[in-house]
């Protein structure tokens, strides 16, 4: 759900890392791709290339293949099964390699950043993409309680250790690679919809348990009456939510 709303932030990371590329690459590779928000978006970039998404999971792989079918770029996009934490498979040279949400899930990311260098090209370049802190929904007065509650919804996740990564530069660094450009790219909220509102639901009934112990009565009475589909004031019912949301690119080139 979070791939379909963010999709626009991420057609301008990809728009960003593409002002970095010395020429239009002809071969892209998306590391750990997921659901394949980043594949098509790379895909759309850059018409004459081609794209090879990897990841662990074949149903992943298989919604891959589905979406890029249902784009018409199914002839562009090929799947490859691989987890990136052991031995890497066979894959060709790459002009762009594209790794989202991927480093801050690994134990030592220098590995995988060996790997990625290898297969890049001589000035090829590697976006590393991670979340800009956690999505938001409600304005900055909900109605109810004191207002701010999801700052301080987010400031106890994040003390939790909630959507952290460090800075990726040093370790691009010692990888070998040159950091050209650290950016950061807000979601431009789209008005509420149906998916917005059932993102905001699934994300606060997620949350919510986390945040027993971690923060005041009051606010945890606001989330019960929010995630409560019989209150009048239920996330359910509410016409003020905004999707926000962001993510942060490290854009290197291997020398």
């Amino acid at each position: 759900m979070d791939a379909a709303l963010s999709a626009p932030t991420v057609e301008r990371v990809v728009d960003e890392v593409a002002r970095h590329l010395a020429a239009e690459p002809a071969a892209v590779l998306d590391l750990g791709c997921g659901p394949g928000g980043g594949t098509l978006a790379l895909a759309r970039r850059f018409p004459s290339a081609s794209v090879t998404a990897v990841d662990r999971s074949p149903v992943m792989l298989e919604r891959v293949r589905t979406a890029a079918r249902a784009a018409g770029l199914g002839g562009r996009v090929r799947t490859v099964p691989a987890d990136l934490s052991g031995a890497w498979p066979a894959l060709d040279r790459a002009d762009l390699v594209w790794a989202a949400s991927v480093l801050h899930e690994l134990a030592d990311p220098q590995p995988f950043l060996g790997g990625a260098r290898a297969v890049l090209r001589p000035g090829g370049l590697l976006a590393v993409v991670e979340l800009d802190g956690l999505p938001g929904f409600l304005p900055a007065d909900p109605g109810a309680g004191r207002s701010g509650l999801e700052d301080r919804c987010h400031a106890a996740l994040a003390a939790a250790g909630w959507s952290a990564h460090p800075d990726w530069r040093p370790v691009l660094e010692r990888a070998g690679l040159e950091v050209l450009a650290v950016r950061t790219v807000d979601t431009v909220a789209p008005p509420v919809g149906a998916g917005t509102t059932r993102y905001a639901r699934a994300w606060f009934a997620r949350m919510r348990p986390a945040l027993e112990g971690r923060l005041a009565a009051a606010d945890l009475a606001v989330l019960d009456a929010l995630l409560d589909p019989e209150d009048p004031a239920a996330l359910r019912h509410r016409r003020d939510l905004a999707f926000r949301s962001g993510r942060t690119v490290w854009i290197a080139r291997r020398p």
